[in-house]
């Protein structure tokens, strides 16, 4: 049986040709796209908030997730199987899958491209706390075993298969880009740097140390006007504003554990989820002052805004839901009974901490 088939229990059946449509009937304003650790892909429709069929993405543990600029590709990272889902988003069939190596987590997919982390040398369960003997412990075990960087994986959607690797650092975590679209930008938590690489070369062209500012670099995002990046310091509840030549300009106080982050669609505004601090706060994109701070749930790190700009999703990992409130914060729903939310996309594409249109 092939294992890809959309979960019956909300799928829409075209009587006529047989097909299990992986969207929900009602699609006018479009499609979310939850990726669920310890499930698979939930669907959302964007006119009632509902859920629909789920995506059967098979591999174990979808974690990375992102579609291609025309709709017709959704692709999943599968921690356990160590690749890359590629599903027809008409159908919610798997069509490909595409060998990434192990513990593949971040994907941010740009033209026919999806750029993919992941660690060679990836240990189980929670990272230590910086500074702690645990973590020194690790980074010493590390040095001894000679152990490898993790890596981008650069996939050709239009081929189907990995035609490049971008060595990063330790942990690389968080994915944007320069803005004439010739560099990629990565976040490297255990190494607590960031990273600039030539994307046709691959070549390093700068590093930027991050700790003077605080620990764990993770969320990453340039501005609209290309004049900025923002990147969160997870451990030490600050983010730090960097200028086009990566220079710190910015450090700004967040609440507890700031991960995901975006600017709006006009880059007036800033967003970033709060891990611990169960919370979206919003900041002036470009005083970076706290305007707001909008309730969600329990480890909310990945949030996107609806394509017309109206609501946001967040996917809270910990409280086990899917949290959609109005651009002003107000609760609309939530989404109960998920099984460990990661990430959340949109089709159309739309604004958000995984995405960009």
């Amino acid at each position: 049986m092939n294992p890809t088939y959309l979960s019956p229990a909300r799928t829409v059946v075209l009587a006529a040709c047989g097909l299990a449509l992986a969207v929900p009937a009602a699609a006018d304003r479009g499609i979310a796209y939850v990726s669920n650790q310890k499930g698979n892909v939930a669907t959302i429709s964007l006119e009632t908030f509902e859920l629909g069929a789920e995506i059967d993405v098979g591999g174990g543990s979808p974690r990375g997730i992102g579609v291609t600029a025309d709709g017709r590709l959704l692709v999943v990272a599968a921690r356990d199987s160590g690749d890359l889902a590629v599903v027809d988003r008409a159908s919610g069939r798997v069509v490909r899958r595409i060998a990434i190596g192990k513990n593949p987590e971040f994907v941010r997919v740009r033209g026919s491209k999806a750029f993919v982390s992941f660690e060679p040398a990836s240990e189980s369960g929670p990272p230590p706390k910086p500074g702690s003997p645990e973590a020194e412990a690790l980074r010493r075990q590390r040095e001894a075993d000679k152990a490898e960087p993790a890596r981008i994986a650069v996939v050709d959607l239009a081929v189907g298969r990995k035609t490049a690797e971008i060595v990063g650092g330790m942990e690389t975590e968080g994915i944007e880009f320069s803005a004439d679209g010739r560099a990629i930008v990565v976040t490297n938590e255990a190494d607590e740097n960031l990273s600039v690489h030539d994307i046709a070369s691959g070549k390093l062209l700068q590093k930027i140390d991050t700790k003077p500012y605080g620990h764990r670099p993770r969320g990453i995002k340039l501005a609209p006007d290309g004049r900025h990046y923002v990147v969160t310091l997870e451990h030490s509840n600050k983010l730090i504003v960097l200028d086009a030549k990566f220079k710190v300009v910015k450090i700004v106080a967040t609440g507890d554990t700031p991960y995901g982050t975006a600017f709006s669609r006009d880059g007036a505004r800033l967003y970033v989820a709060l891990a611990k601090g169960k919370a979206l706060q919003v900041f002036d994109g470009r005083s970076y002052e706290r305007l707001a701070e909008y309730p969600l749930g329990d480890r909310c790190w990945h949030f996107t805004f609806t394509p017309d700009d109206s609501h946001v999703l967040a996917a809270c990992g910990r409280s086990n839901e899917v949290v959609v409130i109005d651009a002003e914060g107000r609760l609309v729903k939530r989404l109960a009974d998920q099984k460990m939310p990661w990430g959340v996309v949109t089709y159309p594409k739309s604004v958000g901490s995984l995405d960009a249109p």
